[in-house]
């Protein structure tokens, strides 16, 4: 994720000598070619203006041409103040609306998880999708965008701006926290799912809480922040010479998320019915495939922010500028990768369940899509459109394989998130180091001639290693917070209802009833019991 880029200041500005008949006749051509107008973005800063510069222009005729002077470069001064603010007001509309758009990926999540558990649980898991939100607005507010980007700090944990103190500032408005927020919502996101049906309710709370306002900020800061040790952006010494390209988050969200996630199902154990005497695989499904297919659309819709908006500004040219080329075709190339590869990814998984079940499946579909779109999340902007191809035929294997892997080893996420966001997400981290292109680097992170890309486009090894300790470093430190989190709250009775609640459907013993309800056409309210539709059965 970019936190920003330098744009050239239009403060200031220098004229040749040209007199008032001159300057009249032709106005325009002797601003492309006045040294108030800086001929590229090097000189831009360092180019002056005053009334000194121009009043010598109108020569001796003029009647009081220091006045004249005077008055045109206040014209100057005007323009460039509107420039700026033009500037500022484009890129933060840009980052807003980006925002929005990740924060509607929470209304996915929850059309995705209702869609996707047992109608006993469908208030259960729908609320536990807003209280992500709310839980952790209140809690990243507090410490979580603090310790991911309060600067001055140190390589492993920001310092400053708690609860937004010095807010705003030359480096950060509203708009980037509340950009970053609606990421860490989305980590605590996945790791709901993982862990639904079982769960207890104070459960989600603490977990959700501790995610976005402590584990989640760390790994951002790593990666994300200037400060950060293995940040692509810090100005300190990039690791092996290129720091980590993990531009929207495949490791930094949908890793965090995805791990945190194993971790919980794995110390909960399978739900009541999951697997039999035998040990073999039964499937509990979801009870409304519609309810899964909105929201993987709107996940895909949030998508468009979630990934092009992580350049967080679009009015940034490249090179001299006054071209059709500049970031904003950055942010239409990053669109397109990422539209490929959900699609991919989506085929490929149509075909491959096809020809391992003998079935069409929309609910396989759609998690394959949403794979390959958290595989592309990494190097969304530093690929090709067609690198963004293989990108999703491989997520698509990945997370079928991971599927394969979960059954026999008896591990179940009732969505898929560990295997779709933690699979997924780190073949992303890799293939970024695999299909970076030069141009693009360049192009979006900067730096000096030589800096390394992806292994199969000529670049050398160096960021696929950055990659690969990217993937071991989340993977250490997600476990050693969130694992010994949900242990102790196993010990405690805290983590797992009982085993009658769960029969049950948590919608009946814990929310005050179902989540759907049917009249009659005499209006009698009917509660929906029918046991066979709504979840495991007693033996």
């Amino acid at each position: 994720m970019l936190q920003e880029r330098i744009i050239p200041n239009r403060s200031s500005f220098s004229l040749p000598f040209y007199s008032p008949s001159t300057l009249l006749s032709n106005p325009l051509n002797l601003l492309s070619e006045s040294q108030c107008i800086p001929q590229s973005s090097e000189t831009m800063s360092s180019s002056t203006c005053s009334v000194a510069n121009l009043a010598p222009l109108f020569g001796p005729n003029t009647t009081d041409a220091v006045a004249s002077a005077g008055y045109i470069w206040s014209q100057f001064s005007v323009i460039s103040s509107k420039f700026t603010d033009t500037d500022n007001a484009v890129d933060t509309t840009y980052l807003l609306f980006s925002a929005y758009l990740v924060f509607s990926m929470q209304l996915g999540f929850a059309m995705l998880c209702a869609g996707s558990v047992r109608a006993k649980n469908t208030m259960n898991i729908m609320l536990t999708n807003v209280l992500d939100a709310a839980a952790g607005g209140i809690f990243y507010y507090l410490f979580g965008f603090a310790f991911a980007f309060g600067s001055p700090s140190n390589s492993f944990i920001g310092r400053h701006l708690f609860a937004l103190q010095s807010f705003p500032n030359s480096d950060f408005d509203y708009s980037y926290f509340l950009y970053q927020w609606a990421f860490a919502i989305a980590a605590a996101g996945i790791t709901s799912g993982s862990i639904a049906e079982r769960t207890h309710f104070v459960a989600y709370l603490i977990y959700s809480s501790f995610l976005t306002g402590f584990v989640y900020p760390v790994v951002s800061h790593w990666f994300w922040s200037p400060d950060g040790w293995a940040s692509a952006s810090n100005s300190g010494g990039l690791l092996f010479g290129s720091g980590v390209i993990d531009f929207a988050g495949s490791g930094v969200v949908h890793m965090v998320g995805g791990i945190a996630g194993l971790w919980g199902a794995f110390i909960e154990g399978p739900r009541i019915g999951r697997f039999d005497h035998a040990g073999g695989s039964v499937a509990l499904r979801g009870h409304s495939a519609s309810l899964v297919v909105l929201g993987t659309f709107l996940l895909w819709f949030g998508w468009y922010g979630f990934n092009p908006g992580s350049f967080a500004k679009i009015l940034v040219p490249y090179g001299a500028g006054g071209g059709y080329y500049g970031q904003w075709s950055a942010v239409g190339r990053t669109a397109v990768t990422t539209t490929l590869s959900g699609c991919a990814a989506a085929l490929t998984t149509l075909f491959g369940k096809r020809a391992l079940s003998g079935h069409w499946n929309v609910t396989d579909v759609c998690n394959g899509l949403l794979g390959g779109l958290a595989a592309i999340t990494a190097g969304c902007s530093v690929v090709e459109p067609w690198a963004a191809i293989i990108c999703g035929v491989v997520a698509a294997a990945v997370l079928i394989s991971c599927n394969k892997l979960a059954e026999k080893l008896k591990f179940d996420d009732p969505l898929e998130a560990t295997q779709l966001h933690g699979g997924c997400g780190a073949w992303g981290v890799l293939f970024t180091g695999l299909f970076a292109t030069e141009k693009y680097v360049m192009e979006v992170y900067g730096g000096e001639p030589g800096r390394p890309y992806g292994l199969f486009m000529g670049g050398g090894g160096r960021l696929l290693g950055a990659q690969m300790i990217q993937i071991l470093s989340i993977i250490g430190w997600v476990s050693v917070t969130m694992g010994p989190l949900f242990l102790v709250l196993h010990k405690l009775n805290l983590l797992r209802i009982s085993s009658d609640d769960e029969m049950a459907g948590m919608d009946q013993t814990r929310h005050g009833g179902f989540a759907y309800a049917y009249h009659d056409e005499g209006g009698d309210e009917i509660s929906a019991k029918i046991q066979p539709n709504f979840g495991a059965q007693r033996a």
